[in-house]
């Protein structure tokens, strides 16, 4: 699939962003990938909310084969062959997978925010208890 196929393709949908990735393209809106071009495939972001719709249509997950075993990736689904002639179908499934792939922006933020304040907490109440373990020792 070329760039030019794919920018009209998710036009319906608004401006996108296409990007080198591979052997294929990450499509992009506001930063957030939300869309793998692999192998004349498109893969959306999906997540326990859409995921669904994809299993109805009979599409299955992004798969690739690493050392002789097959890893599939359930984060990205096909796009089901109908949609390529359906731009404002389509363009409400993008918007699926774009929340879904903000959402686990989002949320992968959040783990790596609360990452080095939660062991700051941890070191503090670690240093409270042994200067008050020192203070109760000099008490005696």
């Amino acid at each position: 699939m070329d760039r030019d196929f794919l920018l009209d393709l998710f036009a319906a949908f608004g401006p996108v962003t296409l990007r080198r990735m591979f052997s294929g393209y990450g499509v992009s809106r506001d930063g957030i990938n939300f869309a793998l071009v692999l192998r004349d495939a498109i893969y959306l972001r999906a997540n326990d909310q859409t995921i669904p719709q994809f299993e109805a249509e009979g599409v299955g997950p992004f798969q690739y084969v690493a050392r002789g075993k097959t890893i599939t990736l359930r984060s990205y689904w096909k796009l089901p062959e109908r949609l390529y002639d359906d731009p404002d179908e389509l363009a409400d499934w993008a918007r699926g997978a774009f929340e879904a792939a903000r959402n686990a922006a989002a949320l992968k933020n959040a783990k790596k925010s609360a990452g080095p304040k939660t062991r700051a907490k941890k070191a503090a109440r670690v240093k409270a208890t042994r200067s008050g373990s020192k203070s109760k020792r000099q008490a005696t």
